[in-house]
């Protein structure tokens, strides 16, 4: 293994062009060099993760598991195909995958994925224990922090939550998940009116005016207090400030959704779907969009576009009949 190491040309160029999202140059870099060495373990693992971060899993699949069937313990093919699991919403099967590569090579992070599997089969005590295997030697990680406070959000033990944000803030002050979630653990139970106000006040700051997180705390807190054309207007705002997170754009669709604005709904439901085309909630709402509009048929077009670009997304197929049978009822009833 280490041998193979030396047949990588150029890895930090790699590294530079999957980091800045230039996912076409990087891909086609490691298609040349496996060209050159088709065996190439390490080679086909880069490739399997730049598929996982684009959100290709059947294409990483295929990889991760040619490299399983050469050594069925490799830990990072078994990390790899934990974190497609994960991603297919199979938290079990990915908690298989992480325990099997951390006996293989116990790295910090491979613990941080196992309490992450953890924490979405709900078994939150277990969670906590293996992040505190690392906490009690390294008790300012950050990742592992955030996870615990994660957790304990989840537990609904709101205090220790902010207790560790609060923890993080010190390592971390710049960070603006952090403070807005400190921020709305602390107005947890006072009046909306009164928190909309200060959060208006900070969001209008210099400093803060281009902080997606901020906006869309607004925005969630103007949604429960029924202003919901306003927090529409702040999920967009949070939206453009970040574009690769889908879930500011779910929220503003649902926003006019439930404000009957279909023809708006749709565009924010439709990209967000396309994102992230495994979330059932947006793909009924998308599909009542369509529908309230009389539109099934470019519904049916946008889940075809979904599962070509996900073809692992199985589930879609059956919304893809009931659909085509919907849209042509008299030849269904001659069948």
């Amino acid at each position: 293994m280490e041998r193979e190491e030396l047949y990588i040309p150029s890895p930090d160029r790699i590294r530079i062009l999957k980091e800045s999202g230039n996912y076409s140059q990087a891909e086609e870099k490691i298609r040349q060099e496996l060209q050159k060495n088709p065996d190439q373990v390490s080679l086909k693992i880069r490739l399997a993760e730049l598929y996982l971060r684009q959100g290709r899993l059947a294409e990483g699949r295929i990889l991760v598991e040619e490299v399983l069937a050469r050594d069925p313990q490799h830990p990072q093919a078994l990390t790899i195909l934990g974190d497609l699991f994960f991603k297919q919403h199979s938290p079990r099967e990915a908690l298989g995958c992480y325990r099997q590569a951390f006996s293989r090579e116990p790295k910090d992070y491979l613990l941080l994925k196992v309490a992450r599997a953890l924490k979405e089969m709900r078994l939150f005590g277990e969670a906590l224990q293996e992040l505190e295997k690392v906490l009690v030697v390294k008790p300012k990680s950050l990742p592992f922090l955030k996870e615990k406070a994660f957790i304990l959000n989840r537990m609904q033990r709101f205090d220790q939550a902010l207790e560790i944000f609060e923890k993080i803030k010190e390592i971390s002050p710049a960070d603006p998940f952090v403070q807005k979630e400190i921020l709305r653990l602390r107005s947890r139970t006072r009046p909306d009116a009164q928190v909309i106000k200060e959060i208006q006040a900070i969001a209008g700051m210099d400093s803060k005016k281009d902080d997606a997180q901020m906006h869309g705390f607004l925005a969630q807190k103007l949604k429960r207090a029924g202003l919901v054309k306003e927090a529409a207007a702040e999920y967009r705002v949070a939206s453009t400030l970040a574009p690769n997170n889908p879930y500011f754009l779910k929220q503003q669709g649902f926003c006019h959704y439930r404000e009957k604005k279909y023809a708006e709904a749709i565009p924010c439901l439709k990209e967000a779907f396309l994102m992230d085309p495994a979330d059932y909630v947006v793909r009924k709402t998308l599909e009542r969009s369509y529908e309230a509009q009389g539109e099934l048929e470019r519904f049916l077009e946008v889940l075809e576009k979904a599962l070509l670009q996900h073809p692992d997304q199985k589930s879609l197929l059956g919304t893809i009949r009931r659909i085509r049978k919907k849209l042509s009822p008299a030849s269904s009833r001659e069948s």
